[in-house]
């Protein structure tokens, strides 16, 4: 019989090798090529509907654990203005639009700019899908009243946990008040969308099982619509900061992390993604008929194949180019003045790359069609993707559905590893973003 520590000691390698090799393979895709143009890659089909992702940059308050593009808001120097004609270019461009994220930063830190915007939207495309990200102190009529009058579809609230100690830990606790305060404004709002999303962390170095089972016992009882619960991630830049204020991230903790959320949310949440859930309905609920919009998660990626970047520090996957506008306010202000896309960097991905990218974002979404990714790339996606899929089925990662053709997850954990990796590969992407942004 194998030693139970031994077999710890296993997975936990097992968890370690996925997650370097994850990384590894992550820094190299997103390592730009200084020979590529930096144009905006053109679309060759405009009748296919693209998803567009939105960068609102500002915060009141800066978070320590935070590494995406953000800067203290005073106000926004023709920010918004440039926004809305970088989407307008789009529009001359011919390009469609049928969703939009606006992420941050505080998308909803200026209403009347934010608002005039989502105007501009729904004039210039036909668009049936909205979901904006805010924090805890915009849960009010004054901002979220205007958002439902616009027909916003989704609604994501950046809450990490309900743990003061967390909370203050991480800063936020006096921006955005107690854990019971939040879980207030949460039970007072929550009804105002069809989907209603709350976003958790895990693994932060203070956070013990108990405080975790407490966080999940509140979501519970307040029966949001939706949650989603990210491993901590850390990039080059916050790394110093996380152990200077919380301790040393120990990754070991992550899988009995995840397998408690996992069991304790499933009696009331089915899982969307690895880290998304969504809320169970009875067939007699009222919602139950809005319950598949409650499909709009925050990894866009995941529903859309291609998406557009659109503000200072947004990243965009077009026609398999990914490319990233300036991290300079200033810089991108000016350009779209010119009339230029703001574009700084761009890489173009070789299919097997494209390949890789399907594999990741379709499983972390629960399932892979072979075929449809066969017919989308014009290979053979089985015999370019086999070393993947062996290791995965080796390890008990993925399986075969009855079908075949169809992948299923059997080990969610493995993509929980697997995201961690890209979304960091992401963030230390951003830091070179932020350099060259600085020296041009």
């Amino acid at each position: 019989m194998i030693n139970l520590l031994n077999l710890f000691d296993l997975i936990d390698s097992l968890d370690w090798f996925v997650g370097f090799v994850a990384g590894k393979k992550n820094d190299g895709y997103l390592r730009f090529d200084p020979q590529t143009t930096c144009a905006l890659p053109e679309i060759r089909d405009n009748s296919k509907p693209l998803m567009m992702y939105i960068h609102i940059p500002f915060c009141e308050e800066l978070c320590n654990y935070c590494s995406f593009h953000k800067v203290a808001f005073y106000e926004d120097g023709g920010y918004f203005g440039a926004l809305r004609k970088e989407i307008t270019m789009h529009k001359e461009k011919g390009h469609k639009f049928q969703s939009v994220y606006f992420g941050g930063g505080t998308p909803t830190v200026l209403m009347p700019e934010l608002l005039e915007t989502i105007v501009l939207l729904k004039k210039l495309f036909n668009i049936n899908e909205f979901s904006i990200e805010t924090n805890p102190n915009h849960l009010d009529v004054e901002h979220l009243q205007p958002l439902k009058d616009m027909g916003i579809n989704r609604l994501s609230v950046g809450v990490q946990s309900f743990d003061d100690e967390i909370l203050k830990a991480t800063g936020r606790y006096h921006k955005y008040g107690s854990g019971e305060e939040i879980i207030s404004k949460i039970a007072a709002f929550q009804d105002f969308f069809p989907t209603f999303n709350i976003d958790m962390m895990f693994n932060f170095p203070i956070q013990t099982k108990e405080s975790l089972e407490k966080d999940i016992e509140i979501i519970k009882k307040l029966k949001v619509s939706q949650v989603t619960y990210y491993p901590l991630m850390i990039s080059s830049s916050t790394h110093k900061e996380i152990e200077q204020t919380m301790g040393k991230v120990d990754n070991k903790r992550g899988r009995a992390f995840y397998k408690l959320i996992s069991e304790a949310l499933s009696e009331d949440y089915q899982a969307a993604t690895a880290w998304c859930f969504n809320r169970k309905y009875n067939k007699s609920d009222s919602q139950a008929a809005e319950n598949k919009v409650s499909q709009l998660v925050d990894e866009y990626v995941i529903n859309y194949n291609e998406y557009a970047g659109v503000g200072s520090g947004a990243i965009g996957f077009l026609e398999g180019s990914i490319y990233a506008n300036t991290f300079n306010i200033s810089e991108y202000v000016e350009r779209i003045e010119k009339g230029e896309f703001p574009i700084i960097a761009r890489r173009n991905c070789t299919k097997r790359e494209m390949l890789l990218y399907d594999f990741l974002m379709q499983l972390f979404g629960l399932s892979l069609d072979l075929e449809q990714v066969s017919r989308k790339h014009g290979v053979n996606a089985f015999l370019w993707l086999f070393p993947e899929i062996m290791f995965f089925k080796l390890i008990g990662g993925i399986k075969n559905s009855p079908q075949n053709n169809v992948l299923l997850l059997k080990n969610r954990y493995y993509w929980v590893i697997m995201m961690r990796e890209f979304f960091t590969s992401v963030n230390n992407f951003r830091e070179y973003c932020r350099l060259k942004s600085k020296t041009n």
